[in-house]
């Protein structure tokens, strides 16, 4: 079959030449040019037409706008999309170019009409330009208005319409039309002036915006409201006309107040919008993020990470950050990477210390005592060894300076001791749980395992709060997800958090296997599920449907870093609290400030 097909081409492209050879020469340069048009239309545009920075944009996992910064050259602009609202649609068509889509990028009527009046007028007051043309301007940055780049104007209109769908040259055109001021872009305009998103808009709204591009000083509070009113009504009034609304609705339209002065645009995530433009620099996309936070959850993390810090400040404890997981598929639900209050420098809450490496203390105990069960060095009922201890002249001690003798390894856990713990991984071998962390996705280890050594299990290394969340959140998923996982199977469920919607886990992330069984990381958790909840919730026992949280919480050496963690088969919540700055403060301990 493929033989016959390459026959039939061949012989229809032998036609094709024959048919070339006869026809007359005159037509043959015709057809070339025409050709050689055509490649011009099309490959000669460049790749991408706007090289303006954008704002970068972070957004929920349902496109709820969380977090905006301002473009590098100082405008609120927006990154183009495909959405462009159906008001805004009829709206400008309906202003400025009634025959958008039926025109091929020039309409020759307009331009008939505007050089009548500019002869009538003596002067060039109209220009007759379409929507394309107005897209090109932009495009070109050119604003003379001699007839020389009007042509070419109009010779770039046709070259975009044939390049691109209608559809598209109105996503430029709202993406990229001045809205007065600073503010580039319908979506910018939208939420600049009226505080949400430009699909939540009004009729009367709406056509206030669609008026603006046309003379964007009219947006300035105190100046020329009347013009703008003036303008917004005929608008609206010929919205009527083309059917798009009724005239009760023009008329409630019109009552609408006009645009005020810019309002701050949402900032619920300030740190994630930080992190998602340094790790995107360079990019030639634009910095838009469809996250995977939830936009309820996020503002009441921040409320209560902000009610928080109103107590610890007092105690000089500046800096507190928090985040929420989803277990099963490591996506973020909130993300709060410092309590964030710009007008004080001193607290540096610029700093996003969940991405920023820290003593983890006690929390990575959890880890230690499920390897050493799945290993047969430990049951949960093993006793371990409670009594002052010197291993090579490092002598660790517990918080409280007490030993209880002989104690049993889930009761170890529970209480967070760290002479047994200490013991534990001198049985264990300090390189072997060294590279366990780095299996589980504890990206800091940067020094060799010796320069940690046994202090390693007490904080002696520094990790990071994401990091940690996505070990722990691994170490669920895998209980949760195969309860009787072994080893080998285990290193599937081991990932890092994320916090990008549409983030494919890449292969290099999962590793082969992980020296943990299911079962030891179950009993694991439930060791942890005794531990004392702080405040009134230690009264949780009381109550028969309370939640099953597995909790942990650390101290590193010289009260630094206070940290909290819990977790059950949906959920994993961390807490950090302390000085961006490493400051030690008397009673930052993790039970207290962080639980």
């Amino acid at each position: 079959m493929i033989t016959e097909v390459v026959k039939q081409v061949s012989s229809n492209g032998i036609r094709l030449v024959s048919f070339a050879k006869r026809m007359p020469l005159f037509a043959r340069w015709v057809i070339f040019l025409v050709i050689i048009v055509l490649l011009f239309m099309v490959w000669m545009l460049p790749a991408r037409l706007f090289r303006d920075p954008y704002s970068g944009v972070l957004l929920d996992r349902d496109g709820e706008l969380l977090s905006a910064s301002i473009a590098a050259d100082g405008q609120w602009r927006f990154p183009a999309t495909m959405d462009v609202p159906t008001k805004f649609t009829a709206c400008i068509t309906t202003f400025e170019d009634r025959r958008f889509f039926r025109h091929p990028g020039i309409d020759a009527r307009a331009i008939l009409r505007a050089a009548w009046k500019n002869w009538q007028r003596g002067s060039i007051e109209e220009g007759g330009s379409t929507l394309t043309m107005q897209v090109v301007r932009m495009w070109k940055n050119n604003q003379q208005r001699s007839i020389r780049y009007k042509v070419e104007e109009a010779v770039n209109a046709l070259r975009l319409e044939f390049t691109y769908s209608k559809r598209e040259i109105l996503a430029l055109y709202a993406a990229h039309a001045p809205f007065g001021g600073n503010v580039v872009g319908l979506e910018a305009a939208a939420w600049r002036y009226y505080g949400r998103t430009a699909h939540q808009l009004s009729w009367g709204e709406m056509a206030a915006l669609a008026v603006l591009p046309n003379a964007p000083a009219l947006v300035h509070p105190g100046r020329n409201r009347d013009v703008l009113w003036q303008k917004r009504n005929r608008l609206l009034d010929a919205l009527v006309e083309a059917h798009y609304l009724d005239q009760a609705a023009a008329d409630l339209a019109k009552a609408e107040a006009l645009p005020g002065a810019p309002k701050a645009l949402p900032n619920a995530a300030y740190h994630l919008l930080q992190r998602m433009k340094s790790e995107w620099r360079g990019s030639d996309t634009a910095l838009i993020c469809r996250s995977t936070l939830q936009a309820s959850l996020q503002r009441r993390a921040n409320e209560v990470v902000a009610s928080h810090h109103q107590l610890l400040r007092g105690n000089g404890i500046n800096n507190l950050a928090a985040l929420i997981a989803d277990v099963s598929t490591g996506q973020v639900l909130a993300y709060v990477g410092n309590h964030y209050a710009p007008e004080v420098p001193d607290w540096e809450s610029h700093v996003d210390v969940l991405n920023a490496p820290r003593s983890p203390g006690s929390t990575l105990k959890p880890f230690l005592y499920a390897a050493a069960m799945s290993d047969g060095l430990i049951s949960p009922r093993s006793w371990l060894a409670d009594i002052p201890t010197q291993l090579g002249g490092y002598t660790p001690e517990n918080f409280d300076r007490s030993y209880l003798g002989a104690v049993a390894a889930s009761e170890a856990l529970a209480r967070s001791l760290n002479i047994p713990a200490v013991r534990l991984l001198q049985q264990y071998k300090y390189p072997r749980f060294y590279a366990l962390l780095q299996a589980m996705g504890i990206r800091t280890l940067t020094q060799p395992a010796d320069h940690y050594g046994l202090s390693l299990i007490l904080g002696g290394a520094e990790v990071t709060p994401w990091d940690l969340g996505g070990a722990y959140a691994s170490l669920v998923r895998m209980v949760a997800a195969s309860p009787t996982a072994t080893p080998e199977a285990a290193g599937r469920f081991f990932f890092p958090l994320r916090y990008r919607l549409q983030e494919q886990r890449s292969t290099k992330t999962i590793t082969p296997s992980i020296p943990i069984d299911a079962v030891s990381a179950w009993q694991t958790f439930q060791a942890m599920q005794e531990v004392m909840r702080p405040g009134e919730e230690a009264l949780w026992q009381q109550f028969g449907d309370a939640a099953q949280v597995s909790w942990k919480t650390g101290t590193s050496f010289g009260f630094r870093d206070g940290w909290s963690i819990g977790v059950n088969s949906k959920y994993l919540v961390l807490v950090w609290t302390g000085n961006a700055d490493g400051e030690g403060r008397a009673g930052l301990i993790g039970v207290q400030t962080a639980a």
